[in-house]
């Protein structure tokens, strides 16, 4: 038993993964919870649901998660308050919370903030929920009402017109699905194919 003691306290030691967790809590609106984790490697999770024990998993590319990470680093990785001392209606309450294990984690809480970087911080997660949400509605679509793929498909473009869309290689399998199915409706296959062939361009 001591040798073995004495093996396991000579093993390395290495500190998890480091992770920034973005929370938003809003009674009333739609959804009325968000959850985003995103990992150092660019694996990321959402939920709408705290107790979600099978998020949404997908990948941002490289220099997102890089972007995402340098935000974090300037804000101090959240070691000083955010909250603006202006009065502003309440917009939801919004956590950023990193750690690495090497500490059990630094989180700042607020409803709104006028510091740049954490606006900016607060865009990338407020686009990630909204690609997310058009992805679960794709995939709703999909699965339940072929007439509303072409509507969706069109929502995820606009979306990335407007360069609000993340990750978005991980909508390709579901666009290549409605391609080659010839249950759903024309316009919405071609749409599909042309966003595709798009999002493929771009990779």
């Amino acid at each position: 038993m001591r040798v073995l003691l004495l093996l396991a306290a000579a093993l390395p030691v290495f500190a998890a993964e480091p992770r920034i967790t973005f929370e938003k809590s809003f009674p009333g609106s739609v959804p009325a919870y968000v959850q985003v984790v995103v990992d150092k490697s660019g694996a990321a999770e959402y939920r709408e649901d705290p107790k979600d024990d099978n998020p949404l998993k997908f990948q941002l590319k490289a220099g997102d998660t890089d972007t995402i990470f340098a935000l974090a680093e300037k804000l101090g990785y959240f070691n000083h308050p955010l909250e603006a001392s202006v009065k502003v209606a309440f917009m939801g309450a919004k956590t950023f919370r990193y750690s690495d294990g090497t500490n059990p984690g630094r989180e700042v809480k607020f409803n709104y903030s006028e510091d740049v970087d954490a606006k900016t911080l607060l865009d990338w997660f407020e686009r990630i929920s909204e690609s997310e949400r058009n992805y679960i509605e794709l995939e709703r679509s999909v699965r339940f009402d072929k007439l509303g793929v072409q509507d969706a498909i069109l929502r995820i473009e606009v979306l990335r017109n407007q360069q609000r869309l993340v990750a978005e290689q991980q909508f390709l399998p579901m666009l290549d699905r409605v391609q080659k199915n010839e249950s759903f409706l024309h316009m919405a296959r071609d749409r599909a194919a042309g966003l595709a062939e798009s999002i493929r361009a771009s990779q």
